[in-house]
């Protein structure tokens, strides 16, 4: 049951596709100490439960995880596999099986072959206490050649006709993206996007007229404070933008959920935290709906002002 008598807004996941609450889940701040993950976030598997019960009590029905997470699946299927039929869920393939808690820094080896893939979604719904992934993606943008000499896409309809997998995507950045889009078997898209990070906006479109989902991750909070280049090439913190007099009581997380959510190409914003006050915050702002349209045009012009285009 919601905590608020107001539901939080839904969209389709893909074209003709489940529903879900634009506010999503990003599972990764569940991934555990430095035992089982090189960027440690060590939480107590009391909270952590508290955690993933509060995002469902808040009636968020999307939960993004990857094998890469560390503790995350195993963490989720503990806690709420019980209430499976709450939420759609989805994953990430080609990822190492084991952790990797001393492997260098940078991405890590990824392994996009049929029989890897086959392995890693066993493991995950071993993990995760379920008998199906609504949504699994490829993880860490690999190349169209790279898919095509491993046989990768055949590997995963051959996962969704047995009804292991009911959709498929991929997880997505630049410089793939173009070709990645082209891709028809592709049914969803995560993509890094926020109004301090809009090199992908120019093709959030087209990913509607091809009928698929756009998930985004990164859309709120992450490094407000860490400079980002801008289309001047200067490094300006998305902190400075002066925002405040507009949020009319929103957290900045919030304001930017609701001016996200002017959006109608996004499906899903995926936003982490291992505190349940946070969940609630940033369910509390999207349940007020979308900024006033005279308020996100000030916004994005303020954004843009700072030297924060689309594109850049």
């Amino acid at each position: 049951m919601n905590a608020s008598s107001d539901t939080l807004p839904l969209r389709p996941l893909w074209a003709a596709g489940p529903l879900v609450t634009f506010l999503g889940y990003g599972a990764m701040e569940l991934r555990g100490g430095a035992d089982v993950h090189r960027r440690p976030r060590p939480l107590s598997r009391e909270v952590a439960h508290e955690v993933l019960n509060t995002v469902l009590d808040e009636g968020i029905t999307f939960i993004d995880t990857s094998i890469d997470y560390g503790l995350s699946e195993e963490i989720i299927g503990e806690a709420i596999s019980g209430r499976r039929d709450e939420f759609l869920l989805a994953t990430k393939a080609g990822c190492p099986l084991e952790h990797q808690p001393t492997a260098p820094p940078g991405l890590l080896p990824h392994d996009f072959s049929p029989e890897h893939i086959r392995r890693g979604v066993e493991q995950s719904l071993t993990r995760l206490r379920t008998d199906h992934l609504d949504l699994l993606q490829l993880h860490a943008s690999p190349s169209p050649e790279i898919l095509e000499s491993q046989g990768t896409l055949d590997a995963l309809i051959r996962l969704r006709d047995e009804g292991k997998v009911r959709a498929i995507g991929i997880s997505s950045v630049l410089p793939h993206f173009p070709a990645h889009l082209k891709i028809k078997e592709f049914q969803a898209y995560q993509l890094p996007y926020s109004p301090f990070e809009r090199a992908l906006e120019p093709y959030l479109g087209i990913a509607g007229e091809r009928s698929a989902g756009v998930i985004v991750r990164g859309g709120v909070a992450q490094g407000l404070s860490r400079p980002k280049p801008t289309a001047a090439g200067a490094e300006v913190a998305p902190s400075s933008v002066p925002l405040e007099d507009l949020s009319d009581g929103d957290t900045v997380p919030g304001f930017l959920l609701r001016l996200l959510l002017g959006n109608t190409h996004i499906s899903s914003v995926i936003a982490g935290s291992a505190n349940p006050d946070h969940i609630r915050s940033n369910a509390r702002a999207v349940r007020r709906g979308p900024l006033p349209q005279d308020i996100q045009a000030e916004a994005w012009r303020r954004i843009g002002a700072a030297g924060f285009t689309a594109g850049t």
